[in-house]
């Protein structure tokens, strides 16, 4: 997921994008709110919004409010260093869905982004299964039959998108935009390594399940009927 991140302090700016790129966000950074808003009116929509509410120029309220008239409805989380009551209205009156005072430990950020993520996605949600294999999306545990698998982040990522898409041929151009947010081809070689680590881990009893489709991708499923694999 895409987050933009508009902080002036260089220090913040460092610490909070390394600390969320620890859970798999994809960060931007802006220093100000004007450049936050031409740097928004200029590329794709994001998933979510961590302001400071001191910048210069423009406050990070006032960036806040603007989003929100611009019909955005992504989550948005204000950091200051203000810890009033009078402060946190206004933010949230601005239209933020939380609050953060400075200083702050970046796990109680990455916590509140997690619970705010859930609520715009809905939760709980649904188990996903293909046969034995079950998916949990609010725990992200993974079983097949009574063995939990353990698996990486990236691993948990790439099981998902294709246990959503079960039954059908993924492409490793689609896996890349999904899985790895690009559109590159780059990233060929290394979706054929995890695709492989995953194989081995998920597909070490009967039947499998994981199947490469000869010339075209993957396909997640208990009955391959007309799936042409590679030998």
């Amino acid at each position: 997921m895409r987050l933009l991140l508009v902080e002036d302090e260089p220090r913040i700016q460092d610490i909070v994008s390394e600390g969320l790129r620890g859970d798999d966000y994809l960060v931007e950074v802006c220093s100000s709110a004007e450049l936050a808003m031409a740097f928004v009116t200029s590329r794709e929509a994001f998933d979510g919004y961590v302001l400071d509410v001191r910048l210069p120029g423009l406050t990070g309220i006032d960036l806040c409010r603007w989003l929100r008239d611009l019909g955005t409805q992504a989550p948005i989380i204000m950091l200051t260093a203000k810890g009033g009551l009078e402060d946190k209205i206004e933010g949230l009156d601005a239209g933020a869905d939380d609050y953060l005072a400075k200083p702050f430990d970046i796990a109680e950020l990455r916590a509140r982004l997690r619970a705010l993520f859930r609520k715009v996605k809905g939760y709980p949600r649904d188990l996903l299964s293909v046969a034995d294999l079950i998916f949990d999306p609010n725990t992200r545990e993974v079983t097949r039959g009574s063995v939990r698998m353990v698996l990486s982040k990236k691993e948990t990522l790439l099981l998902e998108y294709l246990m959503k898409n079960a039954g059908r041929v993924v492409t490793r151009s689609m896996i890349a935009r999904v899985v790895w947010e690009t559109d590159t081809s780059q990233y060929t070689n290394v979706i054929d390594v995890f695709i492989n680590h995953l194989r081995k881990k998920i597909d070490g009893v009967e039947p499998r399940l994981l199947h490469t489709v000869r010339g075209k991708g993957f396909c997640l499923t208990e009955l391959p009927q007309g799936v042409e694999e590679e030998v």
